[in-house]
């Protein structure tokens, strides 16, 4: 295994502190890097050559979104539920709320799988255990439950053959690896592919480079790491001067920018005063990696 430590390999890509930045997606087409402020409510845009950077106002909790493969809207897990939301106005559209009973549940990451559905789960407020699930969110605008007694819902990926889907639950400790079936959607029996030693954070959010390998965020880890899931082998460690890594996406008009979110809700002043780059939006450009164009909704 190989560990970059040096600092000026990744930089402050966006000089803008979230409280809880999650869920980056690439923007093919606009040149965009995207993700959300989950406490703040917030979808940030930024572009990177001429260093646009716009705001979205929500108004509640946002898990996470995603693009849409036929109009310019981001479709979203919100704490009210499914969710198109206008990318000019940032004007909320409610589609459905799976947990409408569930009131101390909100949405956490998501993303769209390689037929074009949207996935996202649930965690308690309290992150109290195995009191979420995950959902997808069919282009007919049905929802269907795939996986319940989940904690804090993360990281999803889809091998390069759309045969296998990746999944973190974070108090595991784990990236499950499901038998998925792309045409209907329905995935099999969960195998353990990694598992993140504990003393190296909490494994959040995730993302698949063309070689297959995934990238995995650490939570209170200060770090992304490189990953193979057949072999559960770690390639590569990135360190990043804060502790809360939350998740990557590779961007750039060649993919091979590594964008990283990070957090600083919970830190101590004193933290702060350590870290003070934290929240920020990461870059480490022309990386040496590739990554692959993030799937649409099918909408």
């Amino acid at each position: 295994m190989s560990t970059i430590n040096d600092h000026f390999t990744v930089r402050v890509a966006l000089d803008y502190h979230c409280q809880l930045a999650e869920g980056p997606v690439w923007d093919t087409r606009q040149g965009l890097i995207c993700w959300v402020d989950i406490l703040s409510g917030e979808i940030h845009q930024y572009e990177p050559v001429q260093k646009i950077h716009t705001t979205l106002q929500i108004h509640q909790m946002i898990g996470s979104m995603a693009l849409c493969r036929r109009d310019t809207r981001f479709i979203a897990a919100i704490h009210d539920g499914f969710c198109f939301i206008d990318r000019h106005t940032g004007n909320v559209s409610i589609i459905a709320d799976p947990e409408a009973t569930l009131l101390e549940n909100r949405f956490n990451e998501g993303k769209c799988d390689p037929a074009g559905r949207f996935w996202a789960g649930t965690m308690a407020l309290s992150e109290a255990p195995q009191a979420g699930s995950v959902y997808t969110l069919n282009p007919d605008l049905s929802v269907t439950k795939k996986i319940d007694q989940v904690s804090i819902s993360n990281g999803m990926a889809w091998s390069l053959d759309h045969q296998t889907m990746y999944y973190i639950d974070t108090p595991t400790y784990t990236v499950k690896a499901y038998p998925f079936n792309k045409q209907s959607g329905q995935i099999g029996v969960g195998i353990t592919a990694i598992t993140i030693p504990e003393q190296d954070g909490y494994p959040d959010g995730m993302t698949i480079d063309s070689d297959g390998m995934l990238w995995i965020a650490h939570w209170d880890g200060w770090q992304v790491s490189r990953w193979n899931p057949t072999t559960g082998e770690r390639l590569q460690c990135i360190a990043l001067p804060v502790a809360k890594v939350t998740s990557c996406t590779f961007g750039g008009p060649a993919l091979t920018d590594l964008y990283i979110t990070t957090a600083r809700v919970g830190l101590s002043e004193t933290e702060l005063q350590e870290q003070p780059l934290a929240g920020s939006l990461f870059v480490w450009p022309d990386c040496g990696f590739a990554g692959v164009p993030a799937f649409d909704f099918d909408v």
